[in-house]
């Protein structure tokens, strides 16, 4: 985006602003405002650090007393005009400037400087969630940039600010040369829909331990006196075979030869090749160790000590639900190779897949992976995802998988495309996790093993999503026409189930209807995402018209046991518009479902599975059916 020269427009008059009005504002803004202060902060900082800083400077940007605010506009969307949040804005983007200044040695430093006395969070660090190749792409761009260009890419983005307004906001942040900020911000690509993304969200955070070497030994010095002094009334209150030396209990800080074994890449457990075709068991703990560095020694010892002990500099991201500390013994070792312009290791400790990545040149970039996959079964466990470049997608399938493909989910009738498959790698294939702007395919990956085809997609983590279709209760693997019939039109809904935890995804299509004014049959299917941890399953309710590229979500529930196979049975609504200009509320449940009824903006009743009634535009409803023992069901929302 190049700044665009315009005239200069008379100074707008200042606004007073009291205390009230402030805090209002940013109250009811807070999430936007303190991604404005992590955004604008140097990326020197640290994501742990920035996160912290940003809330700090949000919370104090309150004015003491009542002030003046400059009159600079805010964008739309309900703060526009407010000198509420114009005052609050001014005061965070100043102070965030400020926080990326230098320490001079005769000069007191700026309480932005300095570390947050509050917020203050004990043996945690906080960081937030991982973006994309394309959000950390523009993280890197971004902490490229000077803090007053940095500061203008972000509100000409983030608040939508034209360049005029942005002179005025960096002019009154005691910017010296507002025009050379924007100058350089073009510099930047005006990706500004990244700036919404998780990666820079410092509200929506997850939690790492502190280095908890270095904590302790802090703790045992700062503790010493009182350990002493516990220790000696201890000593004199215990009989003779009580808690000592030799008891239950073993001295302080002991050493456990479990977690010692856990880092020696020696005792790493390596599974024989042939070992999957005897076992009871087929799932990741038969899989053998695979690639060309299974034998260096250094490689596996750095993944192993950054497992247990990840440095500040480590990326570390965990599928909701996975714990990422150490291992409590020695892992299984599944691969360990070089991976395009990474190195890789992928460990197992029979709740967990790790992956442990670091770049073939240099230090910078290590990046440990978690996700969860107890209880897996040979369709689970026949693929991970082994490293994403450039848009493309390598996965390690397990030893009884015969053939690889890959297809379109959303043609089913173009057929799969074979994949070379060497030492247990894929060749890459594009991921659907990284296409921006219209969804206009959704490849999968096609699996063939003594069992039978299975379709797998990349959700973005570790390990990719089963897709199954049918009734809830006895699912079915989509390999035949019309399981693939069934997922076309609604293949680009997975992306609502992306960073999860996902472990399947079955589409269920429920009912067939009628539609007035001789419109054809429209299609409703519910899809529902399980999760390897068990809780947090999302269900989306979805109507297809006749002809229809693509369904429609018109309803969305987390934590319900409908579409599922402990209560299969689904209801769902829908405001439709005839090709005569006729509008209809259309609704439909499964099988089992004696009537429906509506309740209101629209009344009437149905005494089938299926109801369709005119009704008015935008027009509010509340379903409800009754099944065939006389069970109520409400409409799924």
């Amino acid at each position: 985006m190049q700044s665009q020269h315009v005239a200069p427009r008379p100074t707008p008059s200042a606004t007073d602003v009291d205390i009230e009005q402030a805090e209002a504002a940013l109250v009811e803004h807070y999430p936007r405002l303190v991604r404005l202060a992590y955004l604008v902060l140097p990326p020197a900082l640290g994501r742990g650090r920035r996160v912290l800083t940003a809330h700090a400077l949000t919370q104090r940007a309150l004015p003491k007393k009542r002030a003046s605010a400059p009159a600079i506009p805010a964008q739309s969307t309900g703060r526009d005009g407010d000198p509420g949040y114009a005052f609050v804005r001014l005061q965070i983007v100043r102070t965030a400037l400020e926080a990326g200044l230098p320490l001079r040695r005769r000069a007191w430093p700026k309480l932005s400087q300095l570390p947050p006395l509050l917020p203050q969070v004990w043996g945690l660090r906080l960081f937030p969630r991982s973006g994309g190749a394309d959000e950390l792409a523009l993280d890197q761009q971004l902490s490229a940039l000077s803090g007053p260009a940095r500061a203008a890419y972000v509100l000409r983005g983030l608040e939508k600010l034209p360049d005029g307004d942005v002179r005025e906001v960096l002019s009154a942040a005691d910017v010296a040369d507002p025009e050379a900020a924007l100058r350089e911000a073009d510099a930047a690509p005006a990706q500004y829909a990244l700036l919404d993304s998780p990666e820079f969200d410092p509200c929506s955070l997850q939690a790492r331990p502190t280095d908890l070497r270095r904590r302790r030994q802090r703790s045992r010095a700062a503790l010493a006196a009182a350990a002493a002094l516990a220790v000696c009334g201890a000593l004199v209150a215990l009989p003779g075979d009580g808690w000592g030396p030799d008891g239950a209990a073993a001295p302080a800080y002991a050493q456990n030869p479990a977690a010692e074994a856990a880092l020696n890449p020696g005792k790493l457990l390596r599974v024989a090749p042939l070992a999957w075709q005897s076992s009871a068991r087929t799932d990741f703990s038969v899989w053998p160790a695979r690639g060309g560095l299974t034998r260096d020694t250094a490689l596996l010892r750095r993944a192993l000590a950054v497992w247990a002990r990840p440095g500040r500099t480590v990326h570390v991201s965990a599928t909701p639900g996975t714990p990422s500390g150490g291992p409590a013994g020695p892992p299984q070792l599944l691969y360990a190779g070089s991976v395009d312009s990474a190195r890789v290791v992928i460990l197992y400790d029979g709740l967990r897949i790790a992956r442990y990545a670091e770049p073939k040149a240099g230090t910078r970039g290590v990046a440990l992976d978690f996700a969860r996959v107890d209880g897996a079964t040979a369709a689970d466990a026949s693929a991970l995802v082994l490293d994403r470049a450039d848009g493309n997608v390598r996965y390690l399938t397990a030893p009884w998988v015969k053939q690889a493909s890959e297809r379109d989910l959303m043609k089913p009738g173009a057929g799969a495309m074979p994949l070379d498959v060497t030492g247990g790698i894929t060749a890459p294939l594009a991921s659907p996790v990284t296409q921006t702007g219209l969804c206009t395919s959704w490849n999968v990956l096609q699996l063939t093993d003594g069992s039978g085809k299975h379709v797998l997609t990349d959700l973005g983590e570790l390990v990719p999503a089963r897709l199954t279709e049918g009734r809830p209760t006895k699912p079915h693997e989509v390999s035949g026409a019309k399981a693939l019939r069934t997922w076309a039109p609604f293949a680009c809904s997975l992306s609502d189930a992306r960073t999860q935890g996902v472990r399947s995804v079955n589409a269920w299509k429920y009912a067939e209807q009628q539609l007035p004014d001789a419109n054809g049959t429209g299609t409703w299917v519910c899809t529902r995402a399980e999760t390897w941890r068990g809780g947090g399953p999302r269900v989306l309710a979805q109507f297809n018209t006749p002809g229809g590229a693509y369904g429609a979500a018109v309803a969305k529930a987390e934590n319900v046991s409908a579409c599922g196979a402990r209560d299969p049975q689904v209801l769902a609504g829908v405001l439709w518009k005839s090709e005569a200009g006729t509008w209809y509320l259309l609704a439909a449940a499964g099988w089992g479902t004696e009537s429906i009824s509506t309740t209101g903006g629209v009344r009437a009743t149905s005494q089938s599975r299926m109801l369709a009634v005119p009704a008015k535009k935008g027009a509010q409803a509340d379903l409800e059916g009754t099944l065939d023992d006389g069970t109520k069901i409400t409409g799924l929302r």
